[in-house]
């Protein structure tokens, strides 16, 4: 019981500060939306559109800096356009690897370019939000900035939740989709927004360099863990949550560790554990597998 105290005493002087309690609330609405829409990023071979859209974050956020509008107006815009015009222009609405690299180098040359207005003009009274879309700043986030977030990772939530089954349809054989009437190509198109919606949101939280691995990580632990897809996706959740709410622990009892990176760290370890636990487990079943081949050779033997 006694040892119960410390930890106690921890948490309690974590929740007494504000901008933790803040922080929690954004992560927590945050980590759900990227283990949920992570899951079917990874299951349709789309992480290489995650990346993309960390680029068009960065690109927007600086754009509406430049032109002296509000952070998140070009954050939000930017992505959820680009996500939804590489859904347009793909193959039943599911961007291929062409698209995503043609929007890719051209989101980062415009990043560039929007970097050097922003940086050489006089519309930001310094240059740390460029720093801070790069790389987050969820204990800066104020407490209405964080009930926003908590509120739109619920909305990205229930849209999975709403299109789950049909896409999880399309995503397995879009075929076999196609042919039993269902809309692949709007499927398509709205997964690909709530990606846009789920990347702006999360740059503010681990910034545009490394939402990748909080919308990927958990959910490629998932995938090794399970096949089930209702049991994966709950996985995929809980292990992004618990990313966001150790790496803010961390961050918090060990100062100079950013919270960006220690979310990431998490989530990074959670990937190599269940990595790890998957190759034990195969390794387990190949000895068995082995053993009774082996067994029913010896029977023919005798």
């Amino acid at each position: 019981m006694s040892s119960l105290v410390p930890v106690l005493a921890s948490v309690t002087s974590i929740f007494s500060h504000s901008f933790m309690r803040d922080a929690f609330l954004a992560g927590t609405g945050i980590g759900a939306s990227c283990g949920l829409v992570g899951y079917f990023v990874v299951l349709r071979a789309q992480v290489f559109t995650g990346d993309a859209l960390s680029h068009v974050a960065f690109t927007g956020a600086l754009a509406a800096l430049a032109a002296g509008f509000d952070l998140r107006l070009g954050l939000f815009g930017a992505t959820v356009a680009v996500a939804i015009g590489m859904g347009l222009i793909a193959r039943s609405g599911r961007a291929d690897d062409v698209v995503i690299g043609s929007v890719f180098a051209w989101m980062l040359g415009l990043g560039v370019l929007f970097l050097s207005i922003y940086t050489a003009g006089s519309s930001g009274a310094n240059g740390t939000a460029g720093v801070s879309v790069l790389f987050g700043s969820i204990f800066g986030l104020s407490a209405g900035a964080a009930q926003a977030a908590a509120l739109i990772g619920a909305c990205v939530c229930l849209g999975i939740v709403v299109i789950a089954r049909p896409l999880l349809f399309t995503s397995i054989d879009e075929a076999v989709a196609a042919a039993a009437g269902v809309p692949v190509r709007v499927l398509g198109i709205a997964f690909l927004a709530l990606v846009g919606v789920t990347a702006a949101e999360t740059t503010q939280a681990v910034g545009a360099l490394l939402l990748l691995g909080l919308l990927a990580a958990p959910a490629a632990a998932a995938h090794l863990l399970t096949e089930r897809p209702l049991r994966g996706l709950a996985l995929s959740a809980a292990f992004a949550v618990m990313a966001v709410w150790a790496g803010l622990a961390l961050s918090y009892e060990i100062p100079s560790l950013p919270p960006s990176f220690a979310i990431v760290a998490v989530a990074t370890s959670t990937y190599a554990g269940a990595a790890a636990w998957a190759g034990k487990v195969r390794a387990r079943g190949n000895r068995m597998m082995l053993g009774s081949d082996m067994e029913s050779g010896l029977e023919i033997a005798r």
